[in-house]
Order: structure tokens, then C-alpha cells, then sequence
């Protein structure tokens, strides 16, 4: 999944919807809308652009954050300051996909903001969710496995695979002209072999790993002749 995704942040203190909007704006594939502070002011948003995901305080001016979560059909995650476990166990039967309580470390905001890039790689809405899928996906968002995307114990060569799809990489390929402008650098398993030095049946193992931890993606490419071609990119 490629697609840039929108994040409206919901909080009426503004320095603190500020400092979240930035951290959003610091991951890329992400894109912060201004922020708003009032629920009249989310219905305004919603009804006039797509918004992927509300980052939603509990307490606004003009109504609650949770009556909100019933009536829009957004994916959210709670901010707040409220701790008590009635208001958190109200949030998450209302459809909030994680809760975070303030204040909480500044890396607290960016890791869950990567794991839901990553859920909503793995659920992409292109292909077909069987149930080991769906699985793998909420283990993601809830961070039971947010460790793995950079665990120090993952192998020299399952990270030289990932480290094709860096920036370093998009930067050579740009200056090889080789996919510049045109979207993020697609390889496929014999273009990752021949950069890594290991075989293309090696390198396609460590592709479909990738893949289903949602960070790369993978899509069907078809040429003129013979089979189609897996093409793998960064989310």
C-alpha cells in the first residue's frame, strides 16, 4: 500500500494538537491536516475531505470525543488524559483502535502511528484478508510485535533486503535514472538478488517475510509474455 494517508488530529489545547500534528508529519506516508479542537469542527473535516485516522481527545468544548467514535465511520485512536477504566473500556466498545493515555513519551505517538501504517498494509483494501492475515494485523497494532521491524536479533541478510527499499537506495536509483519521479523504487526478486549477492529464491523468502510484516509491499506485475512478475516497494 503506497497511498499517502490523512490523519486528523482533535484536541482543543492547542500546543498539544500542534505537537502531535508534527509528529505525524515526521513519518513518512503520513499527512497532517490542520488541527481541530471542537467535535463541530471534526463533522466539518469529515464531510468535506477523506481522513484515515482521528487522533481524538476524550474532553472537547462543544461535546464528548466518544459520542463522536459512534457516529463516524473513521479509524481513531484516543488521546487522552482521562484514565479511569469505565472512559477507556467506553472508547475501545466504540470502535477506538488504541488508547493512549497523557502524558506519554514522545516516542509512544510515533511507534503507534508506524504500526497503524503497517495494519493498514497488511489490510490492504486491493487484496483478500484470510484469517492469518487479520491475525498478523491486530498483533501489529497493538504492538505485539512492533519490536520486530527493527529488532537488533533480525539477520544481516533479511535487513540488506529491507535496506534496498531505503532512501539511500531511491537516491541511486534517481541518479541511475532508473524510477525517478515516477513513485517509490519497485525491485523485484532478481533485482534484490543481484544488489544483496544471494540467490533469487533466497531473496524472494525474505521478500514474502517482508510482505506479510507489512514493510514492503507487493503487487502483480504483468509484462507482455510468460508469467507475472512480483514487484515489491516501500509502504
Amino acid at each position: 500500500m503506497t497511498t499517502e494517508l490523512t490523519v486528523l488530529v482533535v484536541d482543543d489545547d492547542f500546543y498539544v494538537a500542534d505537537l502531535h500534528r508534527r509528529q505525524v508529519e515526521q513519518l513518512p506516508g503520513l499527512r497532517a491536516l490542520p488541527a481541530v479542537g471542537t467535535v463541530a469542527e471534526v463533522r466539518r473535516v469529515l464531510s468535506e475531505q477523506h481522513v484515515d485516522l482521528l487522533l481524538l481527545d476524550v474532553h472537547l468544548p462543544d461535546g464528548s470525543g466518544l459520542d463522536l467514535l459512534r457516529e463516524v465511520d473513521v479509524d481513531a485512536f484516543v488521546l487522552s488524559a482521562a484514565s479511569d477504566a469505565t472512559t477507556v473500556r467506553r472508547a475501545l466498545r466504540r470502535g477506538a483502535l488504541g488508547y493512549l493515555i497523557k502524558p506519554f513519551a514522545s516516542g509512544t505517538l510515533i511507534d503507534r502511528l508506524q504500526a497503524y501504517q503497517r495494519y493498514r498494509n497488511v489490510l490492504d483494501e486491493r487484496t483478500a484478508v484470510d484469517q492469518e492475515a487479520l491475525e498478523r494485523a491486530l498483533r501489529i497494532l497493538h504492538s505485539g510485535d512492533a519490536a520486530k521491524a527493527a529488532s537488533p536479533s533480525r539477520s544481516a541478510t533479511e535487513q540488506a533486503v529491507l535496506e534496498q527499499f531505503g532512501a539511500e537506495a531511491d537516491a541511486d536509483a534517481a541518479e541511475a535514472g532508473a524510477g525517478a519521479g515516477v513513485g517509490p523504487l519497485e525491485l523485484s526478486a532478481a533485482d534484490v538478488a543481484a544488489r544483496v549477492g544471494v540467490s533469487r529464491a533466497t531473496a524472494q523468502r525474505y521478500l514474502a517475510a517482508l510482505a506479510a510484516d507489512g514493510l514492503v509491499t507487493m503487487k502483480l506485475s504483468y509484462g507482455t509474455t510468460g508469467r507475472p512478475e512480483h514487484r515489491y516497494s516501500r509502504p
